[in-house]
């Protein structure tokens, strides 16, 4: 078996898919642009790479020997593998490929279904995604913007609102028929709590019931906040929900609120890119994100009337 070093060249197979489809060097060579001569030759190397002939000659013409038929349709679907895969990954000519990080929960509750219509009013970038929790280096260019939760306080970076969060808590419907009506947070805290690597909000929304929250060996902690959501809703325990992120959670009733108390959540969700950040793209992809987070909001607003 050839190592990936011994392959024959590009060149040499152009060569030879040129000289199968044409019948003849001289036709491969008009097609390839070269001389008749360089056809062979390149043709002879990889005849010698392969150790057996690919062609056979007659009169002005060439003719594919039984191994040359093989092989050309392995090259040939092998060279239509590569052009497709390339062409996956290729930008269109006249865009400009912009790296958006996001972490995992937040891409597949907010950023994915708005994709599409991103992408359409910025027809002239191609968003490529990179999905992974930790929150990568903007001024190592490992992305060129970031979509990031916190108080929106990151030095050296050029940071913008895209929306803040309300928690509201809630459980699946068959758990809150067993908390019955207008329970108080002292019947909450009897169940098991869900929450991702942040406790600080059920502390907070505990501490604003007047109660001091403490986690316990029946709560149970998740990497993603989706996964929160998808344990709450399979009636593993109660969780807080971060209303507008997760607001389709209640509109389709997979979960329902269980108190009333709403607290505003002190994190929220920011764009950030480098401070000195210049290319229209990069601004462009940071503009179109706070639109499409102003709008989101509109329909908030809307579907509270």
């Amino acid at each position: 078996m050839h190592s990936l070093g011994a392959l024959p060249p590009l060149e040499g197979l152009h060569a030879v898919i040129a000289a199968a489809r044409g019948g003849s060097f001289t036709v491969a060579a008009d097609t390839l642009g070269i001389t008749h001569g360089a056809v062979s030759r390149r043709v002879a190397a990889v005849e010698a790479w392969l150790g057996t002939s690919i062609f056979e000659r007659h009169g002005r013409g060439v003719r594919l020997t039984p191994a040359g038929q093989r092989f050309t349709r392995q090259v040939e679907r092998a060279l239509e593998s590569i052009a497709q895969t390339s062409e996956r990954w290729r930008p269109r000519p006249g865009r400009t490929t912009v790296r958006l990080s996001v972490v995992p929960s937040f891409a597949r509750l907010w950023l994915l279904p708005r994709l599409a219509a991103l992408e359409q009013a910025l027809p002239q970038v191609r968003i490529d995604l990179g999905i992974e929790h930790r929150a990568v280096d903007l001024d190592a260019a490992e992305a060129d913007v970031a979509i990031r939760y916190g108080r929106g306080h990151w030095p050296g970076l050029s940071v913008r609102a895209l929306f803040g969060e309300t928690l509201v808590p809630v459980a699946s419907p068959d758990l809150a028929a067993r908390l019955g009506n207008d329970p108080t947070a002292e019947d909450l805290a009897r169940f098991p709590l869900l929450h991702d690597s942040e406790t600080s909000q059920w502390r907070a929304w505990f501490a604003a019931a007047g109660l001091r929250y403490r986690p316990r060996a029946d709560d149970r902690r998740f990497e993603d906040y989706d996964l929160v959501l998808a344990a709450a809703e399979s009636s593993l325990g109660l969780a807080l929900l971060r209303r507008p992120l997760a607001r389709r959670w209640l509109d389709d009733g997979r979960l329902v609120p269980v108190n009333s108390r709403a607290l505003a959540n002190p994190l929220g969700h920011y764009v950030a890119c480098r401070r000195d950040e210049q290319r229209e793209s990069v601004l462009a992809l940071v503009d179109a994100l706070c639109r499409a987070a102003s709008a989101a909001a509109v329909d908030e607003e809307a579907g509270e009337r």
